[in-house]
C-alpha cells in the first residue's frame, strides 16, 4: 500500500526505495539517549530504522523524483552490514504499480547526494555503470554537485564516484533556488555543504522537505542535529528559519527517512496535529 499526500494539483507517492538501520546516538547527536529514545525507540544494538523511501511527485503529466533509494546490488556484504540494510530498493516495483517505468522519470531532485539518497542513481549492467533513470534531468545544487566529485576526508565515505560518473551528463545544477512550477528546491546547507530543501506550494497548500535537516519526526526540535553533519550549526540555522515558516502556513512536513511516518502537520502545542502513516 503506497501513502499519497495531495498538495493542490500536486499529487505525492511514497515508493519503496531500501531500509537502512544507523546508529540512534549518531542520528540523534547530542541529545541524551532517554530523551531521543522516547520518540524513536531503537533496537537491541542501538540502531534506528530509517527507510530510504523516494517520493514521485506527479504535476502536469511530469513525473519527478525526489531522491533515489539505497539502490539494488550496489553494497557489498559489509556495507549491508554496517548501514543495517535489511531491505534494499524496490524502485522499478513501485513504479510498475502504478504503471510507469524507468524511462517516464523526467526530473530527479536530489536534496543532497550522500550515498543512502543516491545509490539509486546508478546500477551495474555488464560490469560498468550505467544510469537508472536515462531520461531524467538530476538536479542538485552547485556547491552539492562540486562536493560530490571532490570530496573532503570526511565526506569521501559518502560521496563515491560510482553514484555520479554514470549521469554525469544528466546533472543540472543551481544555485540558491532551482523551481519548476510551484516546486522549488532552495539550498540550505548544515548536513551537507549543500543540501537543499524542497518546498511545494500549491492552491494555498504547502509540503516541506526538510531532508535530512530533519530526517524523522522526532528531528523536530531545532536543536536535535545529527552527528552525521558536517555543518551543525548551519543545520539549527535552517531549521530555525524554515520551521517557523512552514509552522506559520500551516505546511506538511514530509519524510524520506522516518519509519513512522511519512508527513506530519504540527499544532500549535508542537504536537502532531495530522499525520501519514508509514504501513509496515
Amino acid at each position: 500500500m503506497m501513502e499519497t499526500l495531495q498538495i493542490g494539483h500536486v499529487s505525492l507517492t511514497w515508493l519503496s526505495g531500501g531500509i537502512t538501520n544507523l546508529d540512534g546516538g549518531a542520528m540523534f547527536g547530542v541529545v541524551p539517549k532517554a530523551l531521543w529514545s522516547r520518540k524513536y525507540p531503537p533496537n537491541e544494538k542501538n540502531q534506528i530504522e530509517l527507510p530510504t523511501d523516494p517520493i514521485l511527485i506527479q504535476i502536469d503529466g511530469k513525473n519527478i523524483l525526489v531522491e533515489a533509494g539505497i539502490g539494488k546490488g550496489k553494497l557489498t556484504e559489509k556495507q549491508l552490514r554496517n548501514y543495517g540494510v535489511t531491505k534494499e530498493s524496490e524502485l522499478d516495483e513501485s513504479l510498475q504499480s502504478l504503471g510507469l517505468n524507468l524511462e517516464q522519470i523526467d526530473y530527479v531532485l536530489m536534496t543532497h547526494l550522500h550515498f543512502d539518497h543516491a545509490c539509486g542513481l546508478t546500477k551495474l549492467v555488464d560490469e560498468e555503470y550505467v544510469s537508472v533513470f536515462p531520461n531524467a534531468k538530476i538536479i542538485s545544487s552547485q556547491i552539492e554537485w562540486d562536493e560530490m566529485r571532490n570530496p573532503n576526508i570526511r565526506s569521501k565515505n559518502t560521496y563515491w564516484k560510482e553514484n555520479w560518473e554514470a549521469i554525469e551528463a544528466q546533472v543540472e545544477t543551481f544555485d540558491g533556488t532551482w523551481s519548476l512550477g510551484p516546486i522549488r528546491l532552495v539550498h540550505a546547507g548544515g548536513h551537507s555543504n549543500g543540501l537543499s530543501i524542497l518546498i511545494i506550494e500549491d492552491e494555498g497548500e504547502m509540503a516541506i522537505h526538510m531532508a535530512d535537516l530533519m530526517a524523522t519526526h522526532a528531528h523536530q526540535n531545532s536543536l536535535w542535529v545529527m552527528a552525521y553533519d558536517d555543518y551543525p550549526m548551519d543545520s539549527i540555522a535552517a531549521k530555525e528559519k524554515w520551521i517557523p515558516y512552514a509552522l506559520e502556513k500551516n505546511a506538511w512536513f514530509t519524510f524520506y527517512h522516518d519509519a513512522f511516518y511519512r508527513a506530519v502537520k504540527w499544532g500549535p502545542d508542537g504536537q502532531i496535529a495530522e499525520s501519514i502513516k508509514r504501513s509496515r
